[in-house]
This record gives C-alpha cells, structure tokens and sequence, in this order.
C-alpha cells in the first residue's frame, strides 16, 4: 500500500506558476511511475504527465506539453509537477498515482492521492 498526498495547488492568475508535490512515506515509492492526473467539474479525469521509477522517461498530454514539467526526487519520496504559463483551463482538481508502468490511462495506476485544488482565474 503507497499513501500519497498532494500539496502545493492554490489560486494563481493566468501566466503564472504553481509547483505541485506528491509525496508517499513509503520507500517502495521509488518502485513505481507515477502519473498526474486532473479532473475539472463537470469533466471526465484527463491524463496530465507521467513519469517512470528512475526518471528517465516522462510523457505529457499535448494540453500541458512545454508548460509543465514533471520530475522526481527518490531520496525524498516525491515527486513534482511544476506548472507555468498557466491558463483558466487548468482548473482542476490535480491528483497523483502510482502504478507499476507510465501510462496516460488511468486505471492501470493502483494507488491515488486526494488531491489538490488548482484555480486560475484573474
């Protein structure tokens, strides 16, 4: 079992920056990728970035792709999401999981966090 939780979501105008962290206090946590995922009201949960147990390969929807950055620290059982050059359509609830493969779908991952709320608006 890998308990996750999410910090680091807020209210930021649009073309700002947040850094979301996801954090487990388990040492298998460097056993898993872990993949982000978002969920505005009123919408279906939609993939956001993923990255593998070692860090060496990352993926990110094209919604995201060269505005967010995904990266891990294992010492510190962690993992970031730094999102910049934000717009009001990335509202959402943002959640991480881990799972055993990076994969942008979201039942393949086994563990979830609660989430952190991300609001964009002037």
């Amino acid at each position: 079992q890998v308990h996750l939780v999410e910090s680091g979501g807020g209210l930021v105008q649009p073309g700002g920056s947040l850094r979301l962290s996801c954090a487990a206090s388990d040492r298998t946590f460097s056993n898993y990728a872990i993949g982000w995922f978002r969920q505005a009201p009123g919408k279906e949960r939609e993939f956001v970035a993923t990255i593998s147990w070692s860090g060496g390969f990352t993926y990110y929807s094209a919604s995201v792709k060269g505005r967010f950055t995904i990266s891990r620290d294992n010492a510190k059982n962690t993992v970031y999401l730094q999102m910049n050059s934000l717009k009001p359509e990335d509202t959402a609830i943002y959640s991480c999981a881990a799972g055993e493969s990076t994969d942008y779908v979201p039942f393949t991952y086994d563990y979830w966090g609660q989430g952190t709320q991300v609001t964009v608006s002037s």
